[in-house]
């Protein structure tokens, strides 16, 4: 049929199959010979300048005349798609290309299906009454119809057409370079024209996509089954291990602890490199068939896609690798084959080795033997209950080691680097998280857990509080903390702070200490809970409880037979070291260090590392101890007995820290509480005015002070600690002064009256030794001893007695008597500062003892300091201060008694009771029998009456 005959194809173009003309053509990288492939079909200047290359139109189609193509524009005529007949053959007289310039008869153009998309319609087709064209040129041959039509049918049956060619070579080129990719070879054919290969048949159809899909496989897990992939490697193992029926009890002895590699171990090296080769192999074949992955397999997910192809069971070419790679050595999802098993337990004796530092542990293998196991989906399933069951069994074994051949404090460190390394070797070899939360969970309940009792033990916990061992109690924490059982450390924590404060209350030979061994306490817990548990407010709150507890327990506190606190006297003694000596009384372990300093500066307080910031502190360290007592009248007697002694005689280090003290107090309990404290202040400054005018009254009267500056502190009497009078004779030059100044005072204050407490002045002697001058701080009593020896230095030399003085002497001279004279003798001729000379020589003071100056005498300082001794306090005085507080005790009591009944007019014996404990209990706790007794006294001073179980107020 002549071309002229084929009627324009005016229906839509096929959307799947499209002409590279088209404007909705797929994108896609140009073939390396499409563009010589147009220019042959039109070599016109015209279409070679053509920017774009696009393909002419064929030259078989001439549309025909009518209204459609004369009316149809020549840009809508080329968007048509081309339409080429291959139902006759052509000849020349029908043919011509578009500009032959030449008229050189053309050719059918050839079917060349790898330029691409073309649309082909068959117009009438009918059986050709010859298999060739006829020539041009030449003689025809003529054939009759029967004939004609049986070599036609032998042409169909016998020789393939080119379109099959074409595709079997293209088969046949795949096939070629999988078994090039398999043995790790080159390919014969390029890799991009193997991709190109595989382009088109898909492009092809569904059909033929499966079945390159179907032999893609077959060739794989042919490969795979094969002697030199798995196929040989199970061969070789079974031999070892004997045969597949008793593999199952030999795959557990494939690799014991302490010997040398097993058939398991091999067999797990071996997979393991078979599958890092398989990886490669997959992702060459990836590449070359990645137009099948993309175009027909797509299994990003299930259903239809747009075109509305079902997706549903296909695999990309990625998951088939694993999946094919999956069965020939772990089985379907049915059961786990023999060699399956062998792996698996190959890989948790890996885990094993490198639990016990095997030289076998093979970091690498285990990370890639893991990563395998994931990708082939057998680790959720089998790997996990495997290496769980296995690690449970390894810590029990670890646990029942551990807990026989160590303390609490081995066993803690031994369990915390277990811990840290199975947490590290989770991280580092690609376990799964919920692996590692399942892991360490069993190991929680295994060592810690089930050991609980062990490392709660209040002995072995109490050593390590002892020993201040920060990092394992921390350690002992946060093994605690794992399982949610760190509030269970509270009750060791307890026991140990009680047993050991109670230790040190009642330490009748070490009382001098117990406020600093109480702080030292203290501060090692404090450090305890910020570093070890987390600054938990939990052992916080407990630690206050149990100071509270032993503090004012009176079963530990009877150890002194004191009747009130003795803490509390303690206390104030150490504040009274801490205002007069400063920081150098202290030890070393007390102080501050740079997180202590840290947490004030945050918190906005003093945080410098100053001698006054650091002084500030240790007195806030001291307030904590107060905060505990629950008798803080015992504290104020002996405080402000201390503070009178430092005033009066100027021993306070800072008159800074003595305010601040004071105002830390105020805070504490109050103005009633320190009303005193700050009356004993004003006195002072109220005595510099009265002697700075009595100077002047002095200075304009004329008078001589005969060589003596005298200084007088008038101190009110109520504010005051009473002091005991101690008779002293002072020299004659002291008492003309004091005499003037009497005078002077009640002349001016008229109905006053002057109590001289003389044991409590100081005063500064100049004396002259051998080496030169001193001046000698000492007391009103030693002042008197000294000034005894100027009279016997003018005695004749000669004589045997000439500058010496018997104790008898001394005694009868001074007025002093009994221990306060020997006190007086041993800090002047016994003490560091030995001004005088004892005969004879010893530390103690007899009657029978003779003294001299000590001419001698020398020390580097010019003012020297000579009344320790002097000061110290006597059991005597302790003993009647803490009568007083008793006594006092008492009086508020009673007072709190009255107070109430006086509010309530009618209250029950308990409901009185439970009332004045409440009010009592910050001056001082009051026992219930204290507290019956004191409301017989009232009723006997008819201020109260009982009538049954009830009081009535009567005043």
């Amino acid at each position: 049929m002549p071309p002229t005959d084929i009627p324009p194809a005016t229906g839509p173009s096929n959307p799947t199959t499209t002409s590279s003309s088209s404007a909705s053509a797929p994108r896609r990288r140009p073939r390396v010979d499409s563009f010589d492939a147009d220019r042959t079909l039109d070599s016109s200047p015209a279409t070679a300048a053509r920017p774009d290359h696009k393909r002419p139109r064929s030259e078989l189609y001439t549309p025909t005349p009518g209204p459609t193509t004369t009316t149809m524009s020549a840009k809508l005529q080329g968007k048509r798609p081309e339409v080429i007949d291959l139902t006759s053959p052509v000849s020349a007289s029908q043919y011509r290309p578009h500009n032959n310039s030449n008229n050189m008869p053309p050719s059918r153009p050839a079917l060349q299906p790898h330029l691409g998309a073309r649309k082909l319609v068959v117009k009438n087709l009918r059986p050709s009454p010859t298999l060739s064209a006829p020539s041009t040129s030449g003689p025809t041959t003529t054939t009759s119809p029967s004939s004609t039509a049986a070599a036609a049918t032998t042409a169909t049956t016998t020789t393939p057409s080119p379109v099959d060619a074409y595709y079997a070579r293209i088969h046949a080129e795949l096939d070629s370079a999988l078994s090039c990719i398999f043995v790790g070879k080159p390919t014969a054919q390029p890799l991009e024209r193997l991709y190109r290969g595989v382009e088109d048949v898909v492009r092809r159809g569904k059909e033929h996509a499966a079945d390159l899909k179907e032999r893609l496989q077959a060739k794989c897990e042919r490969w795979l089954a094969g002697g030199e992939m798995l196929g040989g490697l199970w061969e070789a193992y079974f031999q070892v291990v004997g045969s597949t029926t008793s593999m199952a009890t030999t795959a557990a002895g494939g690799g014991d602890l302490g010997g040398s590699a097993g058939p398991g171990d091999v067999l797990l090296r071996e997979v393991v490199g078979r599958w890092r080769r398989w990886n490669e192999v997959v992702f060459v074949i990836r590449g070359v068939y990645s137009y099948l992955d993309r175009g027909y397999l797509m299994m990003q997910g299930a259903g239809e896609n747009r075109a509305g192809e079902d997706r549903r069971g296909r695999m990309g070419i990625n998951e088939m690798g694993i999946v094919l790679f999956r069965k020939a050595v772990f089985g379907s999802s049915k059961g786990m084959t023999v060699q399956g098993t062998a792996v698996l337990e190959a890989v948790c004796r890996l885990v094993d080795y490198a639990r016990q530092g095997d030289e076998r542990a093979d970091e690498g293998l285990l990370k890639d033997a893991i990563v395998m196991l994931r990708l082939c989906g057998v680790y959720g399933k089998s790997f996990e209950p495997l290496f769980l069951d296995r690690s449970h069994r390894y810590f029990e074994r670890f646990a029942n080691e551990m807990s026989t051949g160590h303390g609490l404090k081995g066993y803690i460190g031994e369990v915390a680097a277990l811990l840290e390394r199975e947490s590290a070797r989770c991280d580092g070899f690609n376990f799964e998280s919920t692996t590692k939360r399942l892991l360490l969970g069993d190991a929680h309940r295994v060592l810690i857990e089930t050991y609980s009792e062990k490392l709660l033990d209040s002995g072995s916990v109490a050593r390590l509080l002892e020993a201040h061992d920060v990092e394992p109690m921390k350690a002992l924490y946060e093994l605690l903390k794992l399982s949610g059982l760190q509030k269970r450390l509270k009750g060791p924590w307890e026991h140990y702070i009680r047993q050991t404060g109670s230790a040190i209350v009642s330490d009748t030979e070490r009382g001098d200490e117990m406020v600093i061994r109480l702080l030292g306490l203290r501060r090692s817990l404090d450090i305890m809970i910020r570093d070890a548990f987390s600054k938990n407010d939990v052992f916080y709150y407990a630690l206050r409880e149990s100071f509270g507890q032993f503090i004012n327990d009176k079963t530990i506190s009877s150890a002194w037979n004191t009747g009130t606190s003795k803490v509390g006297e303690m206390i104030a003694k150490y504040i009274d070291m801490l205002l007069r000596g400063g920081l150098r009384t202290l030890p070393k372990s007390l102080f501050s260090d740079s997180r202590d300093r840290a947490d004030a500066e945050r918190s906005g307080l003093a945080s410098t590392g100053d001698e006054d910031a650091e002084l500030d502190r240790q007195l806030d360290n001291a307030l904590e101890l107060f905060r505990f007592i629950e008798g803080k009248d015992v504290f104020e007697a002996f405080y402000k007995k201390d503070l009178a002694r430092r005033i009066l005689l100027g021993r306070s280090a800072s008159q800074d820290a003595e305010r601040s003290m004071l105002a830390k107090l105020k805070i504490e309990c109050g103005s009633s509480f320190t009303h005193n404290l700050e009356q004993m202040f004003k006195d002072q400054e109220l005595a510099k005015e009265e002697m700075a005018s009595y100077k002047e009254w002095l200075a304009g009267t004329g008078r001589s002070n005969g060589g003596v500056d005298l200084t007088v502190n008038i101190l009110s009497a109520a504010a005051w600690p009473s002091f005991p009078d101690v008779k002293v004779l002072l020299p004659k030059e002291v008492l003309e002064q004091i005499n003037t100044f009497d005078g002077y005072y009640k002349s001016k204050h008229t109905g006053r009256r002057l109590t001289w407490k003389h044991n409590m002045a100081h005063c500064v002697v100049k004396a002259q030794f051998n080496r030169g001058p001193k001046e000698l701080q000492v007391s009103a009593p030693q002042a008197s001893v000294l000034m005894l020896f100027n009279e016997v230095e003018n005695d004749d030399p000669a004589s045997a007695t000439a500058g010496v003085l018997s104790y008898d002497q001394i005694a009868q001279s001074t007025g002093l008597q009994g221990g306060e004279l020997k006190r007086t003798l041993q800090s002047l001729a016994c003490g560091k500062a030995r001004v005088l000379a004892k005969h004879p020589r010893g530390r103690d003071v007899a009657a029978t003892d003779t003294f001299t100056v000590n001419k001698a005498f020398s020390d580097p300082k010019f003012r020297v300091k000579i009344n320790q001794i002097q000061l110290k306090e006597t059991k005597e005085e302790n003993r009647e201060t803490h009568q007083r507080v008793a006594a006092d005790r008492q009086f508020e009591t009673q007072a709190a008694i009255v107070r109430i009944m006086k509010s309530r007019k009618r209250m029950t014996h308990a409901q009185l009771v439970a009332e004045v404990i409440n009010q009592t209990k910050s001056r001082g706790a009051v026992d219930a029998g204290d507290i019956k007794a004191n409301i017989e006294k009232l009723i006997e001073k008819d201020y109260l009456e009982r009538e049954g179980g009830s009081y009535t107020y009567l005043a």
